[in-house]
């Protein structure tokens, strides 16, 4: 998928439908969210739980519908992220089927110390393996 360095396939199930015989909006998020977790790993066993010392939590998240997604749609779904903050990571998201966009999205992560519950800085391992992994400087 162009612009993006990490896809993951999904094929939609029968519990993403709604009652219009579409993909509910609130399957999106969870697939944006399986491509994350999958990210996650692949850029070096993280997850959303542990990025090198503390977990990530999710204030923010914005989705753009473009086009329906039925029952056995076979999706790819991009993942990146764009930038990274002191605390702060934003993700971009892109959905298609046979290259045609059907939903694109951002969210917004904080690093967050699940035992303090509050935010932290993001772990250098972390920021250094998405620097590499994107190019980001």
């Amino acid at each position: 998928m162009d612009g993006f360095n990490f896809t993951v396939s999904y094929r939609v199930s029968i519990s993403d439908i709604n009652y219009g015989n579409h993909v509910a909006n609130s399957a999106v998020l969870n697939f944006f969210q399986e491509a994350r977790i999958q990210y996650l790993a692949n850029l070096g066993g993280f997850s959303e739980l542990d990025i090198g010392g503390c977990g990530i939590i999710l204030p923010e998240a914005k989705v753009k519908y473009q086009a329906e997604m039925f029952h056995s749609d076979e999706l790819n779904i991009g993942v990146r992220i764009v930038a990274l903050g002191r605390s702060s990571i934003s993700m971009e998201y892109r959905i298609e089927r046979n290259l045609e966009v059907t939903a694109s999205g951002k969210t917004a992560l904080i690093a967050f110390d699940y035992t303090k519950r509050k935010p932290r800085r993001l772990p250098n391992d972390f920021r250094q393996a998405v620097q590499q992994f994107e190019s980001l400087e």
